[in-house]
């Protein structure tokens, strides 16, 4: 008769589980696409230059200084060294919901009973020792260990567990993500300083052209060949360089505090080469093949792990549907009488129990959970395909800018070589009354801009060639 109520019992969980298996909610589920083009347009390379070491791809050591004291100090960074600590702290606490829970516990009080009640009476009619009654008020001494495992017959705290793995991975890449960003600012804002300091020395130079061709004008005046109108107008010209002057130096004084704060200090001047900066050759940069940025840039690899660890979450949330079994077990020594506490066996206590238990009614919770977990998975689908996209196109962006880069700073060099001869000539024909002080201020204005824009030039092929260096993942190894 107990076999068979037991049998009755297994029957009807296996139906509640069954019933619960059966009547999961429809979910859409959805593959990634990791396909990328063969090749980047217009280029043939299969090796590619995030495979350099940045100390080596860097050849200033003023600028290496600086990164280095950047990857030791940024704040951001430090603050993503937490995250791996905080996300490896919980694959060790899913690594514990596998295991057995064992506790301890040690305590003392009484009971006292009501005399006409089946226990009362029991102990009433009961004697301890020969002649020796039940007290009245009885003391209760005890202590013993518990332990409780929960059988992982459906891999839903296996699947925490390497959910857990995942997303630690994950947090990783994303450390080595923020120092490729940070190498990569650091280094723009490097050039951008540099820059800041050769077109100040240009404006510098221009202003003392210009006093130069003021003097020119007061003396043309005195000679009744210019009026009034032409001193006034080179004199504006020289008011307006020396205010262009403090604009850059407040440039300088602003990239100098953003290069600092990126190193996690305090204001201070920047070591640096000034003299240098026109003659710097961009190096030449390999692309590689789009197939390798998913191995380079951390990003991707990054948005891959949350990925594996989102398909895990879904497994998680949809065992919540399945019986669960639990065993618990005690075992230590109870007694009235300290002197009896440790009496064997007759103060010796203990427990073997076994549950299997599902829901079965009113799971809207448990459905709630399971739609987001598959929601929250679709997300990371789109999330890693638009990742992918995002370093193909920034990859084909800073191709494109580099080579055209390349074309605009020959034709400004041209440029500026034309226009500072024109400076001389200008002179010499106003001086020679062929052409007139107008002339002579725009061929000047006209020299300066030029040879900012030629700064400005060389800036942006710098900084196009550490932005391909970074999105083609380099830097973090």
């Amino acid at each position: 008769m107990f076999k068979n109520n037991i049998y009755k019992g297994l029957g009807l969980v296996l139906i509640c589980a069954t019933y619960a298996a059966c009547k999961l909610p429809e979910v859409v589920q959805r593959a990634e696409n990791k396909n990328v083009p063969a090749a980047f347009s217009g280029a043939q390379d299969t090796v590619s230059t995030a495979s350099i070491q940045w100390r080596k791809f860097f050849t200033d050591q003023n600028l290496v200084n600086l990164i280095d004291t950047a990857l030791k100090n940024n704040q951001e960074l430090n603050i993503t060294l937490q995250d791996i600590e905080i996300a490896k702290n919980e694959i060790k606490a899913k690594k514990g919901e596998l295991l057995p829970s064992v506790t301890y516990g040690v305590g003392a009080g009484f009971d006292k009973v009501g005399r006409y009640t089946s226990s009362g009476a029991g102990d009433a009619s009961t004697e301890i020792t020969p002649g020796k009654e039940v007290p009245e008020i009885l003391p209760d001494y005890r202590f013993g260990l518990q332990a409780n495992w929960e059988a992982d017959i459906w891999h839903k705290l296996r699947n925490a567990k390497k959910g857990a793995i995942s997303h630690y991975l994950a947090t990783v890449e994303g450390k080595n993500f923020v120092v490729t960003n940070l190498i990569a600012e650091v280094a723009n804002s490097y050039y951008e300083l540099l820059a800041a300091d050769n077109q100040l020395e240009t404006v510098k130079k221009n202003i003392e052209l210009q006093k130069n061709a003021l003097e020119l004008m007061k003396i043309q005046k005195q000679a009744s060949r210019v009026n009034e109108l032409a001193v006034r107008k080179f004199e504006a010209e020289v008011l307006s360089s020396k205010s262009l002057e403090f604009d850059i130096q407040q440039n300088i004084t602003e990239t100098e505090n953003k290069i600092n704060f990126l190193l996690g200090r305090f204001p201070q001047p920047i070591v640096r080469d000034k003299s240098s900066f026109t003659d710097l050759l961009p190096p030449t940069v390999q692309t590689g093949l789009p197939s390798q940025l998913l191995a380079n840039r951390p990003d991707i690899k990054q948005a891959e792990l949350e990925l594996a660890a989102a398909k895990l979450d879904v497994k998680v949330a949809k065992a919540q549907f399945y019986p669960s079994l639990g065993i618990s077990a005690a075992i230590g020594y109870q007694a009235f009488n300290p002197s009896y506490l440790l009496r064997t066996p007759e103060s010796l206590i203990y427990s073997l129990a076994g549950d299997l238990a599902g829901p079965l009614i009113n799971r809207n919770a448990i459905k709630a959970e399971y739609l987001t977990a598959n929601a929250k998975q679709l997300q990371a689908v789109y999330d890693y395909e638009k990742t992918i996209l995002n370093g193909y196109i920034e990859v084909a962006n800073q191709m494109s800018k580099i080579s055209n880069l390349q074309k605009s700073y020959d034709l400004k060099s041209k440029q500026v070589a034309a226009l500072t001869q024109s400076i001389d000539i200008s002179n010499d024909l106003f001086k020679s009354a062929r052409a007139d002080y107008f002339e002579v201020l725009m061929t000047q204005r006209d020299a300066l801009q030029s040879k900012l824009e030629l700064i400005e030039t060389k800036k942006q092929q710098l900084n196009a060639v550490v932005d391909i260096y970074h999105a083609l993942g380099g830097g973090w190894n």
